[in-house]
């Protein structure tokens, strides 16, 4: 590939940037919605989904320090090498431990930069738009894995979650955050272990919390145009 044409998805990945992320964002969590069958969803779709997202996050660390993206791209490695070793560790307590806090850092990293972006800029654009939208995804995923942590620990410190396959737990662990996160609540899931008890609360408070912030960001962004 010719150094043009590496400058071309460069720019591209860097002027798309949230909405590529916000993509990838919402198939890593929804591809289940059109997929039955589970052993196919971790063995193939899973390592594939990781690595969409890994490629998505490119370009929210462009022009951000050779640092920042150093630590992505570990994180990145991490967090597609893990799902293609899971068939052979599967039921392994400290694999499923290190896979999932893995991911909450892969994902928290990504949110603390994308919000970074949201507070920063005083303009409203669709940019913007789809920056919000990816920082209530990047919440989702990231209690989806902390959570997971304490499912592969203790599988009662829930009741209503399916712990037959990874991708069952994922899928309802996805569901359970979302209706908490906002709001819903349906009850069909809920915590059992005191831990688990207050991590839900915190979900709950990080969404409103988010929410808050962000409406007040977008209003001070609308004032700003407005004078």
């Amino acid at each position: 590939m010719g150094k043009g044409n590496q400058m071309e998805i460069k720019n591209f990945l860097h002027k798309r940037k949230y909405e590529i992320l916000l993509i990838a964002l919402i198939q890593h969590l929804y591809i289940g919605i059109v997929v039955s069958d589970m052993p196919f969803y971790t063995e193939i779709l899973w390592p594939i989904n990781m690595v969409i997202l890994g490629l998505a996050s490119v370009g929210v660390f462009i022009e951000k320090g050779k640092i920042k993206n150093i630590v992505k791209n570990i994180l990145a490695i991490i967090v597609i090498a893990l799902p293609v070793l899971l068939p052979f560790f599967k039921g392994v307590h400290e694999f499923m431990l290190i896979l999932n806090l893995s991911y909450v850092l892969f994902f928290l990293f990504i949110f603390l930069e994308v919000f970074k972006f949201l507070i920063k800029p005083s303009y409203i654009n669709t940019d913007i738009i789809s920056a919000a939208a990816c920082g209530m995804f990047l919440l989702i995923e990231i209690f989806v894995f902390l959570f997971q942590i304490w499912v592969y620990t203790d599988q009662n410190s829930f009741k209503g979650i399916d712990c037959t396959s990874p991708a069952h737990t994922f899928i309802d662990l996805v569901y359970y955050c979302c209706i908490t996160l906002t709001t819903i609540g349906y009850g069909d899931i809920t915590p059992s272990a005191h831990y688990t008890k207050l991590a839900a609360s915190l979900i709950g408070i990080s969404g409103q919390f988010y929410s808050v912030v962000l409406v007040g960001i977008l209003i001070s962004k609308f004032t700003s145009n407005g004078k």
